[in-house]
């Protein structure tokens, strides 16, 4: 693909997006809060499923400084039923850095608690509207499969377009499985990897993620939803599964029981 056709093929990705892009809660905002939680929230989890939590918890905690105000404890109740409670945990952690020294400098995004490489620079891509690909594994998907030269930039001012354009197409139409090709891909015409017959070929490889059923994962959710819902629980119901959230921070040990991190009780 030379790269006067793959500039030409963002600028078809992005006005696909602005026809057919749809209206998600956290693309009606810059503000580095909102896309902060929203990428926190969106992390191994459906679109879907994110979209009623992250209505709630703006409404709870609309600033970093209302969350940091609440205990942990509260943050992995609101959060029970989303999955992987650590996120909700480093949030926490962030939302309090930032309550007592402000936001970091750009640059300096993967300072705070839980932040890395990619969710940096969905802060820069979609707060503050920095010429930056944020690139997840369904970026580096299309990127493989439609840039396979790199991906060229957007138009001047549609980065932040073109980064959400991005995320829609790995979603809706270049799956890892089952992609979309012939089914209404708006970037199938010139697709390299489509054209060529080897989308599956050059599909970066993801580590398949272990069994939920009968794992530590479902056991330490298993504690969770009761402290959630009953404030205790006992260590004697699992205690390995109880060690593991203690130590992550995510309960606190009173006795033979378990209560909520950061209670009082």
């Amino acid at each position: 693909m030379t790269p006067d056709a793959a500039r030409s093929a963002v600028r078809r990705l992005v006005r696909w997006f602005d026809r057919d892009g749809p209206d998600l809660p956290w693309r009606r905002t810059r503000d580095r809060w909102a896309v902060l939680v929203s990428e926190v929230m969106l992390q191994a989890t459906p679109v879907a499923r994110v979209v009623p939590y992250y209505e709630d918890w703006m409404r709870r905690w609309p600033a970093p400084g209302d969350l940091a105000s609440v205990t942990v404890g509260e943050a992995l109740a609101a959060w029970q039923g989303l999955g992987y409670p650590r996120r909700a945990r480093n949030l926490h952690a962030a939302a309090g850095v930032i309550a007592a020294h402000g936001w970091p400098a750009p640059a300096r995004y993967e300072d705070l608690p839980g932040v890395g490489r990619y969710t940096a620079d969905a802060l820069r891509c979609f707060a503050d509207e920095q010429p930056v690909l944020p690139e997840d594994v369904n970026v580096r998907r299309v990127v493989a499969r439609r840039f396979p030269d790199g991906w060229p930039g957007a138009p001047r001012g549609r980065s932040w377009h073109a980064g959400q354009a991005m995320m829609d197409l790995g979603r809706e139409f270049c799956r890892a499985r089952a992609p979309r090709c012939d089914d209404g891909c708006p970037m199938r015409a010139g697709c390299p990897a489509a054209d060529a017959g080897v989308v599956d070929e050059v599909t970066p490889r993801t580590r398949r993620q272990a069994r939920y059923e009968g794992s530590m994962r479902q056991r330490r959710g298993h504690l969770l939803r009761a402290l959630a819902t009953d404030g205790r629980v006992s260590v004697g119901s699992d205690p390995e599964a109880a060690a593991s959230l203690v130590a992550e921070g995510l309960a606190d040990r009173r006795g033979v029981v378990l209560v909520p991190a950061g209670s009082a009780a």
